[in-house]
């Protein structure tokens, strides 16, 4: 993987190795996670708690990580290689396609955006063995083309986990000082373009003005962070809106919340949305990428059109009605089976078999 910071394809990717650990689904396989950067130890230190090996090639200059890389998978000789990100898989398909004795190659697509690597990435995507895709949105789009083989797998998360932070609910509320009598609108999203703050911020100036209870905690990292905090100060919405940058483990803060908001420009499947359906907590988000294959709008919770932030404060005020937050909630609780991410661990860990012997025949 290009990075392993606190994002979503990153997470995602640390979850399914950690929940197939503790569920024992890899029995005799062993794990290598390769990052050409890490900008927190965080997941690195989750990783190899659990005993898989981690190599972050941060301390490489740019203009030599690449040659790195492919020297270091080489070195390592895997059954299989699942590719997490464009840029590393460019590099590596072509090296390793045609070598004596190959990995099987998988490529893992996590969002349907079309970045400029985008096209390298397709030139060279039919060199792969299988494309898994994280969402059915994501398989239709533009992101897959040139793949020979594509298969769609949603993850999801531990869902055991984000009901034990549910059941501490109370004391997450405390220690990030929210009042027991507030409603908790949270946002863990990083601090980028795509995902719109700004917006996120105009919306919840409409909803103060109508439920001065609401609060709403932003947290993650990012280049947009610290504008992001000047702005709330000059929308005058520090009593309401409070930017708390990253929080370890955020997914408690997730559990904790009356309602999760997103007001991003493009998503792939946000991990944070699975979370927040694991511990029953509805969602308010725009409608873009692979959204609308979890939530269903007025059951487990609500999607609104993309850049309008009157569109996303309605639906703020609407999940907050009483009938409508207890109905939302019940939805959310409902759907939790359906990001359970312990049989995505078995369908990848038979995927990794099956190709790893057909390489071999």
């Amino acid at each position: 993987m290009k990075t392993l910071n606190v994002g979503g394809a990153e997470v995602l990717l640390v979850e399914r190795l950690l929940v197939a650990r503790r569920r024992g689904v890899n029995r005799g396989v062993s794990y290598t996670v390769i990052c050409l950067r890490a900008s927190t130890d965080e997941l690195i230190e989750r990783l190899r708690s659990a005993g898989i090996t981690v190599i972050d090639l941060s301390a490489w200059p740019r203009s030599l990580v690449y040659a790195r890389l492919v020297s270091t998978v080489r070195r390592i000789a895997p059954h299989v290689l699942n590719m997490h990100s464009p840029a590393p898989a460019i590099v590596l398909r072509p090296f390793l396609r045609f070598a004596k004795g190959r990995p099987a190659l998988v490529s893992t697509v996590h969002c349907e955006r079309w970045p400029k690597t985008m096209y390298l990435d397709r030139l060279t995507r039919g060199l792969d063995d299988r494309t898994v895709a994280v969402s059915p949105q994501v398989a239709r789009s533009r992101a897959v083309i040139g793949a020979r083989h594509v298969l769609t797998r949603m993850h999801g998360v531990d869902v055991g986990e984000q009901s034990r932070w549910a059941a501490r609910a109370s004391a997450v509320r405390r220690e990030f000082g929210v009042d027991e009598n507030a409603f908790l609108c949270a946002c863990v999203a990083n601090f980028r373009p795509q995902k719109n703050h700004s917006m996120l911020l105009q919306a919840a100036g409409e909803v103060v003005r109508t439920r001065p209870d609401a609060v709403f905690l932003l947290a993650g990292d990012g280049p947009l962070l610290d504008d992001i905090t000047r702005e709330v100060g000059e929308r005058g919405l520090g009593g309401h809106v409070r930017v708390l940058g990253p929080v370890p483990d955020a997914r408690r803060l997730v559990a904790a919340a009356d309602l999760l908001v997103l007001s991003s420009h493009y998503e792939g499947l946000p991990v944070v949305v699975m979370e927040a359906l694991a511990a029953g907590v509805p969602v308010v988000s725009t409608e873009v990428g692979g959204l609308p294959d979890l939530i269903i709008s007025g059951r487990n919770g609500l999607l609104t059109e993309p850049g309008s932030p009157e569109a996303l404060a309605r639906a703020v005020l609407q999940a907050m009605e009483p009938r409508t937050h207890r109905d939302l909630r019940a939805g959310a609780l409902a759907s939790v089976d359906s990001v359970d991410m312990a049989g995505t661990a078995e369908w990848f860990e038979e995927l990794y078999q099956d190709l790893a012997r057909s390489v071999k025949a």
